[in-house]
């Protein structure tokens, strides 16, 4: 058999396949089309279909240990969901993003122990302070020491990702992000995901290989944050409702039996601070607002305060009607770091008497927040969901 670059490619899938510490990922492996381009490519992903570079892998990747990290390497992508989750990221600085998807890639290929069946090129992008990090972890360490600055779409001329050694002979290793992509297509790309992840998982399992902590989260029951969001406030506005013996149930009379009647008693405020460091992106915040408003308009609060915070509070807006606009209505403020015991002190400051407070943030908070807050706590987090709150009860949102 000739050993032409697409008998590369079919050898390091079944090389893969059957090997225990990369069998995880041969679900995702025979996800969609793996095909090999004449052109000045490395390789890139839709987050489905994977294209290698032939002039790369011929040039670039002489052992067969290099072409499985390549292939792995894409296919990474898929698995982590870079091109669907990141694309808030791709769109503000698609340099930056790709960047930090690969060292996310690179250092879970560096984590293999067999070297002779996957091995990253010499100079390939890697940092072992990135290590167990998730791309948005990378990517705001990233922005953080460039600067923050935002566009820069364009890949750098002078650079490959993959190989960062460099030489700009080739084109960037591309995740694209399909930015046509309706929320039904993500969704649907993001189930046949995870049961390519299980059905590698399975095979994982009868050699049993020890799955990585990114990979068993994913495998994780997911629980619904929205029912959890909506459970809480419901709970904690609860038992308002008191009796009055002024009135008596006209509906048991007749029956000679005279009973209080139910008086209401006004809901006082929901109090939601939102985090506005960054990593919440619109989608997520429509999603929330979106469960707010349907909460609301269920148990009828006086009213609803948005708290705009990152490293200190930036503003407020205080909604008492017309909930079911909330969602259009919201103007966030900042976007700087992050310190949550801010919004304590601006609380107490402001003598704010919270129903119940729900706090929006990524998780990657100060590791000595001060929560002085009588009022039941909910927090929905976004992205660490290892991170424990300093009281009340943490749901992670799943994206």
């Amino acid at each position: 058999m000739e050993m032409t670059e697409e008998v590369r490619i079919k050898r390091g899938h079944i090389a893969m396949m059957k090997h225990m510490e990369t069998a995880l990922y041969s679900g995702v492996m025979m996800m969609g089309e793996s095909s090999v381009e004449d052109s000045k490519i490395t390789a890139y992903t839709d987050g489905y279909n994977k294209r290698y570079g032939r002039a790369f892998l011929a040039e670039m990747c002489k052992e067969d240990a290099e072409v499985n990290a390549l292939i792995l390497h894409e296919n990474l992508h898929i698995v982590l969901r870079h091109p669907i989750y990141g694309k808030d990221m791709f769109l503000e600085n698609r340099n930056r993003a790709n960047h930090a998807a690969d060292y996310v890639v690179n250092g879970i290929i560096m984590a293999i122990k067999d070297k002779k069946l996957v091995k990253l090129p010499d100079g390939g992008l890697y940092d072992p302070r990135f290590d167990d990090m998730n791309m948005r972890q990378v990517y705001n360490i990233l922005k953080d020491e460039d600067g923050g600055g935002g566009g820069g779409g364009q890949p750098d001329p002078n650079g490959d990702p993959f190989n960062g050694s460099g030489g700009g002979e080739y084109q960037f290793d591309e995740h694209d992000f399909n930015g046509d992509m309706t929320d039904e297509e993500a969704k649907e790309m993001d189930n046949k995901i995870d049961r390519a992840i299980r059905e590698g998982a399975i095979l994982a399992g009868r050699l049993g290989v020890d799955l990585p902590r990114a990979i068993t989260e994913m495998l994780e029951p997911q629980i619904d944050w929205r029912r959890e969001f909506a459970d809480f406030v419901s709970a904690a506005c609860k038992g308002k409702d008191e009796y009055t013996w002024r009135k008596f149930n006209r509906r048991m009379l007749p029956n000679d039996l005279f009973l209080p009647t139910v008086e209401d008693e006004t809901i006082g405020e929901i109090v939601v601070p939102i985090d506005t460091s960054g990593s919440i992106g619109q989608k997520e915040l429509n999603e929330f607002a979106s469960e707010l408003v349907s909460i609301a308009e269920l148990v009828q609060p006086e009213a609803i305060r948005i708290i705009w915070w990152d490293t200190k509070v930036h503003g407020e807006q205080l909604f008492t009607e017309n909930y079911d606009q909330i969602g259009s209505m919201l103007k966030p403020k900042g976007g700087g770091g992050t310190r949550v015991s801010c919004v304590s002190e601006y609380i107490n400051k402001k003598k704010i008497k919270a129903e119940c407070v729900v706090v929006f943030t990524d998780g990657y908070l100060e590791s000595d927040v001060v929560w002085n807050i009588d009022s039941p706590t909910l927090w929905l987090v976004t992205e660490n969901k290892h991170w424990t709150p300093p009281t009340g009860k943490m749901v992670f949102v799943n994206k």
